[in-house]
């Protein structure tokens, strides 16, 4: 792939890109036991396709709203009834792991001159806890959240929030970082050069927008970058 140019700022999506969304059913393992995997797993595909119909559907909640809503869904699916559970995931949620690579890749960053940012579908009291839990805050130079323009990635409102941020020429001007593959080819779409992050060896949706790289770990972005 080709290496970026003129980037000035790397944006990062942070569910399942910096943070581990499958980790807080993970902290409740022993309760769950073998239904953990699919539990999580569909937790998260109705989080992300209530954030996708509410968009269509011009009915916005914030992402706190839309996790538990999808979390509801999910303990239905999974017949699990068990007092306090959802209400300690709602918690871990708001304490999710972040990925080993984070931290290294931002501080070579950083130590490269880039500005840095999350740009998320979070509600910024979501993501304010997070990167606090992470640890991340001196590392980043905002959290950028879509209830600023009250509607999900990929429309291009969310996009633009991270030129506005910077005050960017144009959209150009921002690598930006993404595991899930739609939200890729969103920004790609929108004019980001975007890196694909693979971490999990899926196959990249057929959507408009073409990622300039794709990477199967945040340690390969600064390279890219020419850092």
């Amino acid at each position: 792939m080709t290496a970026f140019d003129g980037v000035k700022a790397c944006v990062f999506d942070a569910y399942g890109t910096l943070f581990d969304v499958h980790s807080a059913a993970a902290a409740e393992a022993a309760t769950l036991g073998e239904r953990m995997t699919s539990l999580s797993q569909t937790w998260r595909q109705k989080q992300l396709e209530y954030t996708w119909l509410r968009s269509l559907m011009g009915a916005h909640a914030d992402f706190r709203q839309v996790t538990r809503d999808a979390l509801d869904f999910a303990l239905q699916a999974q017949e699990i009834d068990e007092p306090g559970l959802a209400e300690r995931l709602m918690q871990l949620y708001l304490r999710l792991d972040a990925y080993p690579d984070v931290r290294p890749t931002l501080e070579r960053l950083r130590a490269g001159g880039l500005k840095t940012a999350i740009l998320s579908n979070g509600e910024p009291t979501m993501l304010a806890a997070a990167v606090e839990h992470a640890g991340l805050a001196d590392l980043l130079d905002a959290a950028l959240s879509v209830e600023e323009v009250g509607i999900y990635k990929p429309d291009a409102r969310v996009y633009q929030l991270a030129i506005d941020r910077f005050g960017l020429a144009g959209p150009a001007e921002i690598a930006f970082v993404s595991t899930n593959g739609w939200d890729a080819r969103g920004a790609a779409n929108f004019g980001f050069q975007v890196a694909w992050m693979n971490r999990f060896g899926l196959q990249l949706d057929r959507l408009p927008g073409e990622p300039k790289a794709i990477m199967t770990g945040l340690e390969e972005l600064p390279g890219l970058l020419g850092l």
